[in-house]
């Protein structure tokens, strides 16, 4: 205590869990928050999985972090169903060591399986239960979320259509928290890593981490009709480039991370697939857009419904994967360029872009 100072007025750090993962849509909403965090003074633990990918990505940040067991609960028949419970009960145990030793005020989720032990760790069979504020990008909440929404004081959310779906009491319609280095691209810096010439439009083409055969494919072929009037880069996934491919104002990477706010800042229309956290990012960038999620066939359709919000708030253009053709997507490319200032106006007049300040307002008062 500093001299002169009354043991009352002795000021204490108040501590918050972060939690998510087995995805980075799972863990770049956190990575958001940390700059306001530290700003206000929290100390930070984020509890992760000890077999999936966040751990890499929160010690970058130099966030302390502590590993857990999970599993995932699947909705088809798998051996692994039989056996992973045990490792939920697992990490429940693991988790709630972790808290008792933390003493966090506050714990904030983004979801995904990992998130299920420590929300309940949290929040059952305890004297004072932790307040836990979950966050669900989708429309339509994911199996982990529904499991854990109970036990939440506040169930954040991106879309409005998602407020019916949410106790009302808990409900709080946020937008997803951004990045804020997504927010300050260079242009200018893009064009230098890059290569490209300044002087017409720049399509972004992205497919995700894994990349995109379909879009691969549909992109490339459409280069004699787009490189006369637009410069494009591509992110095509891990071991997707085309060699074979040097024409002058396209360039394809696997993978962009730290130059990806300077292609952003570069890029005058974006493809993108549907996840939660890429669109909202697109939306509060104000990045008119073409969207075009997963088919039914590969997920559970909640791309399919976060790009059709979007489409009717005027935010993007929809594509479904099953119509997707090179002529489709050129007429597209040519309605969205046109109308470009149209979707940017809806997009700056939305009020649930950006979710860090939302967020942190909630996180406060919780552990206030």
């Amino acid at each position: 205590m500093r001299p002169g100072r009354k043991e009352s007025e002795v000021v204490t750090l108040k501590k918050i869990i972060l939690t998510g993962g087995g995805t980075a849509g799972h863990v770049t909403p956190n990575i958001a928050l940390l700059p306001s965090l530290k700003n206000e003074g929290f100390e930070i633990l984020y509890i992760g999985s000890k077999e999936y990918m966040e751990k890499n990505l929160i010690e970058h940040e130099g966030i302390p972090f502590a590993g857990v067991s999970t599993g995932k609960f699947r909705r088809y028949l798998s051996l692994k169903n039989l056996t992973d419970p045990f490792k939920v009960v697992n990490g429940y145990f693991e988790a709630r060591k972790i808290i008792n030793d933390f003493k966090p005020d506050v714990i904030f989720s983004k979801g995904g399986f990992v998130s299920v032990p420590v929300v309940l760790a949290a929040t059952t069979f305890r004297k004072k239960k932790v307040p836990v504020i979950i966050h669900e990008s989708d429309m339509t909440p994911g199996l982990a979320n529904k499991i854990s929404i109970p036990y939440a004081k506040k169930v954040c959310c991106n879309f409005p259509e998602t407020m019916k779906e949410l106790p009302a009491k808990k409900a709080v319609l946020s937008g997803t928290p951004i990045r804020a280095e997504l927010l300050n691209g260079d242009a200018k810096a893009g064009y230098e890593f890059t290569g490209l010439t300044p002087g017409k439009p720049v399509i972004l083409l992205m497919g995700g981490s894994s990349g995109s055969v379909i879009l691969n494919k549909t992109i490339r072929s459409m280069l004699p009709d787009l490189l006369p009037d637009f410069n494009v880069i591509h992110l095509c996934g891990k071991g997707n480039l085309d060699k074979s491919m040097n024409e002058k104002g396209y360039v394809q990477y696997e993978y962009i991370s730290d130059q990806l706010k300077d292609l952003m800042a570069m890029a005058d229309l974006v493809i993108s697939r549907a996840g939660a956290n890429a669109i909202c990012e697109l939306v509060a960038m104000n990045k008119p857009n073409i969207l075009i999620p997963l088919s039914l066939a590969v997920s559970r359709g909640d791309q399919i419904k976060n790009a059709e919000s979007f489409e009717r708030q005027g935010f993007s253009c929809v594509i479904r994967e099953e119509e997707l053709s090179r002529d489709r997507l050129l007429s597209s490319i040519r309605v969205v360029t046109e109308h470009r200032e149209d979707y940017i106006s809806k997009m700056k007049a939305s009020t649930s872009a950006n979710g860090v300040e939302t967020v942190m307002k909630l996180i406060k008062e919780l552990a206030g």
